[in-house]
């Protein structure tokens, strides 16, 4: 639940719209208010009420009508759980606020003209977005809620126009999903070159010549019982960032010629 405006004054003097979503079917009832207070939340609950009872719970910011007393008595009073987000933290009521990104736009764009007759248009716009298909349910929000698919004049215009911001903001939400990833392959990539740098660090240098042994890196069947490290090894070519290409000595388990990191080698200690 929660409230969209300040938006230009109406003839009956609205101007903020109580949006209230169904968590479940995603059903929407857009109701023009004339203010943000307590009683006007109210007032559109009871009237969800009359019709479907009370829910379980409601999810709101903390913003004056929501932390009211009056509210606050009432949702005692009627049994009803009621979670505030976090401040400054709007995604806590996620499912609110991508019904206002596309719903404000497409209302600017309507109302253009005349931007007092803006709610002329939200009674056609729920009807357009509850009979819309939803890409997380399958299904539109009429017929999970109603069960059947809804009787609707089609208005192409509406529908063209709330299509058009909801691709908007699905690509919008998309490019937020990517650099979220971008950022947290950073933060690992960082840490792993920290982790790699401090190893780098630790190990010993080794020269030409050197005799060495190698950590086994694979551990096949019946490999898990034998040595971590294989060796000798003698070191034939000394490389940057602290690689370095190695042949065998002896005879023993490994390839003949291979190569390694200084993380992953140890001098060799006969015996």
């Amino acid at each position: 639940v929660d409230f969209i405006g300040h938006l230009p004054s109406t003839n009956k003097k609205y101007q903020h719209i109580l949006t209230i979503v169904d968590a479940f079917t995603k059903f929407t009832w857009l109701y023009p208010v004339k203010s943000t207070s307590a009683e006007d939340a109210l007032d559109k609950l009871k009237v969800q009420q009359k019709t479907f009872g009370n829910p379980k719970r409601i999810i709101t910011d903390r913003g004056s009508a929501f932390t009211s007393k009056a509210f606050g008595d009432y949702c005692t009073n009627e049994n009803i759980q009621n979670f505030q987000i976090t401040t400054g933290v709007p995604r806590g009521n996620g499912q609110v606020e991508r019904i206002h990104r596309t719903l404000i736009p497409v209302l600017t764009k309507l109302s253009i003209a005349d931007s007092t007759k803006w709610f002329k248009f939200v009674d056609p716009l729920q009807r357009i977005l509850n009979s819309t298909f939803n890409r997380s349910t399958k299904w539109s929000p009429f017929e999970l809620l109603i069960g059947v698919t809804m009787r609707n004049k089609e208005d192409l215009h509406l529908r063209d126009l709330l299509m058009e911001e909801m691709m908007e903001e699905l690509q919008e939400q998309r490019d937020e999903l990517r650099q979220d990833a971008k950022k947290n392959i950073q933060k690992i990539q960082a840490e792993n070159k920290r982790t790699y740098d401090r190893k780098c660090r630790n190990a010993p240098s080794y020269q030409r010549g050197d005799l060495v042994v190698i950590q086994r890196t694979q551990f096949g069947t019946g490999l898990k019982l034998r040595p971590r490290f294989l060796g000798p090894y003698r070191i034939v070519k000394v490389k940057p960032r602290n690689r370095y290409d190695l042949e065998k000595v002896g005879n023993h388990d490994g390839p003949k010629l291979t190569n390694s990191s200084a993380d992953l080698m140890k001098f060799y200690s006969p015996g």
